[in-house]
């Protein structure tokens, strides 16, 4: 876990780096700067780290990351107290004042190239999980994709630990039970569908073999 005193001193040089003159007001430049308090847990490409709780967020679309990043701010996201790893993100978001610095941070991550994670989950049956992913692909798609209509985003390049973790929050109403949570609100049913931990470990092991094996 992350120190609170790192954390604020990370939070002082958002801050710090944000009022720098030389900076744009908006875009993928602000963002790469504001982007600096983040690599501590995301990596300096985006890369992510288990040992965090920080997922890959490198080359996902910008409305996704935008969408998260207000979900955390405003507490949508990240203040249930089982949600470890989203408590702490919500101090971070809060260096993001503007909504043009959300804006920013997600364009310049959404242009950095995006991750192959490796594999860190055993156990889970592609096969079998083959079966299960057919209630997931009238969101995310036949090839894991995502569509920005139904917020759903790209499961493709998530690491396999993140997918667990995440069916488990909203399985357990760690994640999608607050009422703003729209999107969170069609996805807990689907995870509260999968009847225990080895159901979702074979449709996490389904996702990583896409979108290769729905061609």
């Amino acid at each position: 876990m992350i120190p609170v005193r790192r954390i604020t001193i990370l939070t002082s040089l958002s801050l710090s780096l944000a009022c720098c003159t030389d900076v744009p007001e908006e875009g993928v430049e602000r963002g790469r700067v504001l982007f600096a308090t983040c690599t501590p847990c995301h990596g300096d490409d985006g890369e992510g780290n288990q040992e965090y709780g920080a997922p890959a967020i490198a080359g996902l679309p910008a409305w996704y990351l935008e969408t998260q990043l207000e979900h955390f701010r405003e507490g949508i996201r990240g203040a249930h107290p089982d949600d470890a790893a989203g408590l702490r993100m919500r101090p971070m978001v809060q260096t993001l004042r503007k909504a043009s610095d959300i804006r920013s941070v997600a364009a310049y991550v959404a242009s950095l190239p995006a991750p192959a994670p490796p594999a860190s989950l055993r156990g889970g049956s592609a096969d079998r999980g083959r079966a299960i992913y057919a209630t997931c692909a009238e969101c995310h798609g036949a090839e894991g994709r995502g569509d920005r209509a139904r917020g759903a985003p790209d499961l493709t390049g998530a690491s396999d630990w993140y997918l667990l973790t995440q069916l488990s929050n909203f399985k357990a109403g760690v994640r999608g039970a607050d009422p703003r949570d729209t999107t969170g609100a069609t996805m807990r049913p689907m995870a509260m569908a999968l009847a225990d931990e080895q159901a979702m470990r074979d449709v996490v092991a389904y996702i990583a073999t896409l979108p290769e094996e729905a061609q």
